[in-house]
């Protein structure tokens, strides 16, 4: 493989990772209504399971509300025990026939820390699935020369453009957990 080939796929890979990194940053609750907050939420509805986003519209038209509406309301009962029991979520929706309303409680002192926990947990999952990006493509780079395809000085500007981009990942997820760390602890 070219220098250049895996210096990009490394970097893709990377991206690939920020980015599911910032989706799940979506999804830990912070006190203030998020709607990708249910994007986990499965229900089984019409003989089989779907995820709650195929079966409802999802908003959040007040700062500590979600509003989930079905697009069948015979499916409203299913979504909103579904929802009930994520033990995860710790969430209480009211239905009306029609719409279902989900209003979130402020966080305990104790909840915060448990999710900041949960964050960190996440964050070094991410960190680990870089490191082996890293490992795999240093990897290749080191096959690559001891089949002479490259020499030692392009392994050693790979190796270095390799951490490069692992330190410059590695930096955006750090300043992310500390910015949602901010925003949990924050009253």
């Amino acid at each position: 493989m070219q220098p250049n080939q895996l210096i990009d796929q490394t970097k893709l890979k990377l991206e690939t990772i920020l980015n599911h990194f910032k989706d799940e940053l979506n999804k830990i609750r912070t006190g203030r209504a998020n709607a990708s907050a249910l994007d986990k939420i499965i229900i089984k509805a019409y003989g089989t399971t779907m995820p709650i986003k195929q079966l409802a519209n999802i908003s959040a038209p007040e700062a500590q509300l979600i509003q989930v509406t079905p697009f069948d309301t015979n499916n409203l009962q299913a979504i909103a025990s579904s929802i009930r029991e994520d033990q995860s979520l710790g969430l209480n929706p009211v239905d009306d026939g029609v719409v279902i309303r989900i209003p979130i409680p402020p966080l305990t002192t104790e909840r915060r820390t448990i999710i900041v926990k949960q964050l960190g947990d996440i964050a070094e999952g991410i960190l680990i699935s870089m490191r082996n990006i890293r490992h795999d493509a240093l990897k290749e780079a080191d096959n690559s020369k001891k089949a002479k395809e490259i020499t030692e000085d392009d392994y050693r500007s790979i190796s270095k453009q390799i951490d490069e981009l692992m330190n410059n990942h590695k930096n955006k997820i750090e300043e992310l957990v500390k910015d949602k760390e901010k925003e949990i602890m924050t009253v």
